[in-house]
């Protein structure tokens, strides 16, 4: 027997054994492109209500108070948009590594070491009289530079060793929050708890409730300003992928790098920069959260927003302004995980939309086809 015979007959084994084929799509329709994201949350919530039901929950009531604990009062959206201004800020991070295939898993420390850095800014460096203007500004630089610096490791190691991203980036939330530790329990403790000093006032982001006296109905509205620079700089990176020569080249180098390279275009800078600017933006949200929300540095002051981050961007299609409505509905189930019984169910929630989409992407991906 020869050796092509040999591989004929194991490949004809291997069929029998595997019946399935993917066959990658080479175009999507256009309705299923825009309705895919409601189709897979569509079916998330399924899923959840049949879990929901072997957990003896009643899954229509559980839906409908989680609805009315995230959006059924003013007050519900703004707890619900402080939940959602670190997503925003993460979830744009991500999508701009994910974009040119690059897979940055680490916005959970490059948004920790923003937050350390917009601290540092806050306590250390800046006289505590600094006008309100001058601090937050110096504060959002400190954390987009930290987190920028944070997120250039992977990159520089990706770009120049050929290093893989996923693990890179992953363990340095690791080192991150170990950091962030020693830091708030040693040198910045404030009477030995793991916590700083509060930021001075110039310090923190004005809140909607700061306004109640011109605005009566805002008092109680404790969301804060972070959700305009969120908003603001989806805005822009919309149009940086859609008007921009960068972000022409930033596409094609994620669909075809062999083609990016014939074209003129620098794989290795561009793979350096766009990790800059992902990490930069997950540091946002760092200093977002401890300038608008704790008001100092602390231990577990992210819940996860930057592994979150990563099901919104996938989930909006890494459309920048898809992520703001996505961060929305996560930061609604961030809101009811606090209230829902029996705990856990939000949590419970996001790890069935990851699943669902991680799966559906591929269906809409690739066809199945099964070998006779």
């Amino acid at each position: 027997m020869t050796t092509q015979d040999t591989t004929r007959d194991t490949t004809a084994i291997q069929r029998r054994a595997f019946p399935l084929r993917f066959e990658r799509r080479l175009e999507q329709p256009l309705w299923l492109r825009l309705l895919s994201p409601f189709i897979l949350v569509a079916v998330a919530l399924l899923v959840g209500a049949v879990l929901l039901s072997l957990l003896g929950a009643h899954p229509w009531l559980v839906y409908r108070r989680m609805v009315e604990l995230a959006f059924g009062s003013l007050y519900g959206w703004s707890d619900t948009t402080v939940k959602a201004t670190p997503l925003i800020l993460a979830g744009l991070g991500v999508s701009i590594a994910f974009r040119m295939r690059l897979w940055n898993i680490g916005a959970e420390g490059q948004l920790f070491i923003g937050a350390w850095c917009a601290t540092a800014v806050a306590l250390f460096v800046l006289p505590r009289d600094t006008p309100a203007g001058l601090m937050l500004v110096a504060m959002a630089i400190a954390g987009f530079v930290g987190g920028a610096l944070w997120g250039s490791v992977p990159g520089l190691l990706k770009a120049r060793l050929n290093i893989n991203e996923i693990i890179t980036s992953l363990m340095l939330v690791y080192v991150a929050v170990f950091w962030n530790n020693y830091w708030i329990y040693g040198p910045w403790s404030e009477r030995g708890f793991g916590l700083t000093a509060q930021f001075p006032r110039t310090g923190w982001l004005p809140r909607f409730t700061d306004f109640a006296e011109q605005i009566p109905a805002l008092r109680g509205v404790t969301a804060h300003f972070g959700i305009f620079i969120a908003i603001i700089l989806a805005a822009v990176l919309w149009l940086v992928w859609r008007r921009t020569k960068w972000g022409f080249e930033v596409k094609v180098i994620g669909d075809n790098p062999q083609a990016a390279r014939y074209a003129g275009m620098s794989l290795s800078r561009n793979i350096i920069l766009v990790m800059l600017l992902s990490g930069g933006f997950a540091g946002l949200a760092g200093m977002a959260e401890v300038a608008g929300v704790v008001h100092r540095l602390q231990e577990r002051f992210s819940p996860g927003y930057g592994f979150t981050a990563i099901i919104i961007a996938w989930l909006a299609k890494l459309n920048p302004l898809a992520i703001i409505p996505v961060s929305y509905l996560f930061g609604g189930l961030l809101v009811a995980s606090d209230a829902i019984q029996p705990a856990g169910i939000a949590r419970m929630l996001q790890g069935v939309v990851l699943f669902v989409v991680v799966g559906g992407e591929l269906l809409l991906q690739y066809r199945v086809r099964i070998e006779r």
